[in-house]
């Protein structure tokens, strides 16, 4: 059944996604009116409409806002830290197959900081979590570029543990809860996007991390005109899509049983 939906929920995204909705709208709407059929015009409208939107008003900031704002990291931070837990999605793995480098995309901060927390607690095991998350994909896992990313980077490999089987959030969780086996009373950071924290919270929780520790990285919003319009249109467009799936997901998996909320608390 996991095979069937991740393969669904990959297939169904193409068209969903909203850059790519809003293109088939337009060309659609083009095909009615080149034909002299009716509502042509309309779909042409709400597809401009949309890339208006997304020119005139900072609506890609208002949806990730609230996402980015739910958890913050601890003030002060855990006097104690028995392990750290970052989640894929920051590399590239067909890239780094094609070119023999890592390669790593707009959420790097989550490998970075992975490293930077490494350091500054010895103590604490430090564990990667990512399989083949894309749907065409090569041999080469996301574990597999973390490796070699972090031995690079002076990571002793002894020291992490890398899972390589899961291909999204929930079996994150379930596959990392399952290979660590966490004590209870252990006090576990967990390393993501700040958007990707809640989904992330709380299909943890479900999965029966209780000491799970929020820690985000990775932020694309301000609380400031200047940072609501700062960036470029196809960032924009690229962060109206992030939200979207993430209230997507969020949606899906609380339908699914996955997470207790909708949107999970601190």
């Amino acid at each position: 059944m996991n095979d069937i939906l991740f393969a669904v929920s990959k297939i169904l995204w193409f068209p969903a996604r909203p850059g790519h909705f809003a293109l088939i709208l337009g060309f659609l709407g083009l095909t009615l009116v080149w034909r002299g059929r009716r509502g042509g015009r309309w779909l042409v409208l709400l597809s401009l409409g949309f890339f208006a939107m997304l020119v005139a008003t900072p609506v890609n900031q208002w949806m990730l806002l609230p996402l980015e704002d739910r958890f913050a990291r601890p003030a002060p931070p855990p006097p104690r830290v028995d392990g750290i837990i970052v989640l894929g999605g920051a590399v590239e793995q067909n890239i780094t197959e094609a070119r023999g480098i890592p390669s790593l995309n707009g959420a790097a901060e989550r490998m970075t900081e992975g490293v930077i927390l490494a350091r500054r607690h010895p103590e604490a095991r430090l564990v990667f979590t990512g399989g083949q998350g894309s749907f065409v994909h090569g041999g080469t896992t996301e574990a597999d570029v973390a490796r070699q990313l972090w031995t690079a980077m002076g990571i002793p490999p002894e020291r992490v543990v890398y899972e390589d089987a899961a291909r999204n959030t929930h079996e994150n969780a379930v596959l990392t809860h399952r290979l660590i086996q966490p004590k209870p009373g252990e006090v576990w950071l967990l390393v993501t996007s700040a958007s990707h924290m809640p989904r992330s919270m709380g299909v943890f929780r479900a999965a029966g991390w209780r000491e799970i520790v929020p820690w985000p990285v990775n932020y694309r919003t301000g609380h400031t005109w200047q940072a609501w319009y700062d960036a470029p249109f196809p960032e924009r467009l690229g962060q109206f899509e992030w939200a979207f799936r993430e209230w997507l997901g969020l949606t899906a998996y609380y339908l699914m049983g996955r997470t207790e909320r909708v949107l999970p608390a601190p």
